[in-house]
């Protein structure tokens, strides 16, 4: 259909798409080979991107080569490079051919796999794969989709915690009354992750009802679970109803783990929902000697990890595992007529519509199912371990120099250090830390981030980017090292 002599734009041109597919796949690849010669955090200043591009968008078509032009010249000095092999700042969140191949995979079939029946390959896939991963972690069957629990993949942790969090207010209210919502009690330690805060608020639970416990060196930031008792007892005293705790096996400062098994018989002897997560951590517990950090999984009720952590698996894809299913589509589950059909109304399928927040929701166990066939376990167990034992070469260098010094013990890949402090002056080795965090980071060469226990300002050292290798780990102390003889001498 032609309007004069202008033709109707067709978006799905096989042949524009294996042309222009080619250049992209070859433009990605090219930035990986090329990758290590941007500086690793962005160096632009606040508001650089709107000098460069127009105000509005083109009338007519541009070229591809005018476009990828612009992504060099404008877009690349804005990134921030979380493959780069010197990215050690917050956790990693990995790339890997296998993940984006899935990716690429799911983007061109372009399904909305909110119910069974919009893709059936969809959801049965999410099913197996969840599966599959379940069994590498070695958690309880009563996880598995055999019986009434099973797997889900989400966007992020953080909805996650929002997902079960919902489903235990709702559990509890059906319990104890529908108005008793500013009765309601959650339980963390104070080093969760503020996603659980978050949650509270959508979730209207009262701010002063959340009980962020405090935890302390003693026990390496770990939850102490005779602290969680006491504040259990003591709301139950109050007329309160304790119903949600969120326990960690890796927390986001220092990988700290909760003691599961102690926390999860308190949470069961009081009804309380018991999730754990393990966001980070969560991959490395496939490995056998790493399993034991979540001895105690089998009291909880909800179990979360990221693949696109640590997991070779492009982001997004957060696995949720609960024991029951039941819980969560009875507190988020719609059915309006338009959505309505013969499998789901005779109850013969799963619609993972009713395990999250938003109705739509992409085909994500593709790049999952392709990065542990791709790569297979003991490629992905021997992937993790290589991390660790990089982390045990940062961690013995930081050890061996006096200005230096382990803030925790490492237990992961995540190596917490700070410059010690001189004349127990905490105050001034505070500024010196952030003075060298910024400084480290303002050459290009490497990026870390920083947190706070108890009152010090700590760097964070999280290995786990798919390219790091020893040569980089080295690299990145050096800079440390010289940056910090030049604070510390000027």
């Amino acid at each position: 259909m032609e309007n004069g002599s202008k033709k109707v734009l067709k978006p799905m041109d096989s042949e524009q798409l294996r042309e222009y597919g080619h250049r992209m796949v070859d433009f990605i690849a090219d930035y990986y080979k090329t990758i290590e010669d941007f500086p690793v955090l962005s160096q632009v200043q606040p508001g650089y991107l709107h000098k460069l591009l127009p105000d509005s968008a083109p009338d007519h078509p541009e070229t591809l080569d005018q476009v990828l032009d612009d992504v060099r010249s404008k877009i690349l000095p804005g990134v921030t490079h979380w493959q780069s092999p010197s990215f050690f700042a917050y956790y990693p969140s990995n790339s890997s051919v296998a993940g984006f191949l899935g990716e690429m995979l799911s983007a061109g079939l372009g399904i909305v796999g909110f119910s069974w029946v919009t893709s059936p390959a969809a959801t049965e896939l999410e099913m197996i794969v969840l599966d599959w991963l379940a069994k590498l972690l070695n958690l309880p069957k009563e996880f598995m989709s055999k019986g009434n629990g099973g797997g889900v993949i989400q966007g992020s942790a953080s909805e996650a915690v929002l997902v079960v969090l919902l489903a235990a207010r709702d559990k509890a209210l059906r319990s104890v009354g529908k108005n008793t919502l500013e009765k309601l009690v959650v339980y963390s330690s104070d080093q969760t992750h503020s996603a659980l805060q978050k949650a509270c608020q959508i979730a209207g639970i009262h701010p002063e009802n959340c009980r962020m416990l405090e935890t302390d060196a003693s026990t390496n930031y770990a939850l102490r679970p005779e602290l969680f008792q006491e504040a259990v007892s003591r709301d139950l005293e109050a007329g309160l109803i304790p119903f949600f705790l969120c326990a960690n096996v890796g927390t986001t400062s220092s990988t700290a783990v909760d003691p599961l098994a102690a926390l999860g018989k308190i949470a069961n002897n009081n009804e309380i929902w018991f999730h754990v997560d393990a966001a980070y951590a969560g991959s490395a517990c496939i490995c056998p000697e790493y399993r034991q950090y979540i001895d105690g999984v089998e009291t909880a009720d909800s179990f979360n990890m990221n693949a696109h952590k640590w997991f070779l698996t492009n982001f997004d894809c957060s696995l949720l595992w609960v024991k029951d299913q039941d819980s969560l589509t009875e507190a988020l589950s719609t059915n309006p007529e338009f959505l309505k059909n013969k499998a789901s109304q005779a109850n013969l399928v799963v619609d993972y519509k009713d395990w999250q927040i938003p109705l739509g929701r992409r085909f994500r166990s593709l790049k999952l199912w392709m990065v542990l066939r791709l790569y297979g376990a003991e490629t992905l167990k021997n992937y993790i371990r290589n991390h660790i034992k990089l982390a045990i070469v940062f961690e013995q260098l930081v050890s061996q120099d006096p200005n230096f010094e382990i803030v925790t013990p490492r237990i992961f890949s995540l190596v917490c250090f700070r410059i010690v402090p001189a004349n127990n002056d905490e105050k001034k080795c505070n500024n010196q830390n952030r003075k060298l965090l910024d400084a480290v980071n303002s050459s290009g060469k490497l990026f870390i981030s920083h947190t706070a226990l108890s009152g010090k300002i700590v760097l964070r050292c999280a290995i786990g980017a798919p390219l790091t290798e020893e040569k980089h780990v080295k690299e990145a102390w050096k800079v440390i090292q010289d940056e910090a003889s030049f604070l510390l001498h000027k």
